[in-house]
């Protein structure tokens, strides 16, 4: 069983940055492509950014492209979300996740979610 722990989420103003961390247990880790995904009130979970077993490939929804970047760290079985420039439409929780494969695509359905991070930007 692969357990995701989201941290970093908070509370701050329009164009302010912030840092999301997700800690996985298990020695599988480095194995399996990683993402982060978010959720707004009333809306369905979105792609934000996912990258392969080893980093070296990433990808973006078109809406965060250029302000966020994700980035992973095999030796220490985290991943993170560097968010910049933050608007009030990037308000949602987030949540990191598992890919069942070493790469990903957009649509590929995750198999292990953690439980979220809540990320609220205010103008």
């Amino acid at each position: 069983q692969v357990q995701l722990v989201e941290s970093g989420g908070g509370s701050v103003q329009t164009g302010e940055s912030l840092k999301l961390s997700c800690s996985s247990s298990g020695s599988s880790f480095r194995a399996y492509a990683m993402g982060w995904f978010r959720q707004s009130p009333g809306a369905e979970r979105q792609f934000v950014a996912g990258t392969t077993w080893s980093g070296t490939a990433s990808g973006y929804a078109d809406s965060v492209r250029g302000r966020f970047t994700i980035s992973r760290d095999n030796t220490k079985n985290q991943l993170y979300l560097q968010m910049s420039d933050l608007n009030p439409e990037d308000t949602a929780t987030y949540y990191c996740v598992r890919y069942p494969k070493q790469g990903y695509t957009k649509t590929m359905p995750p198999d292990y979610w953690g439980q979220g991070t809540q990320v609220t930007v205010s103008s």
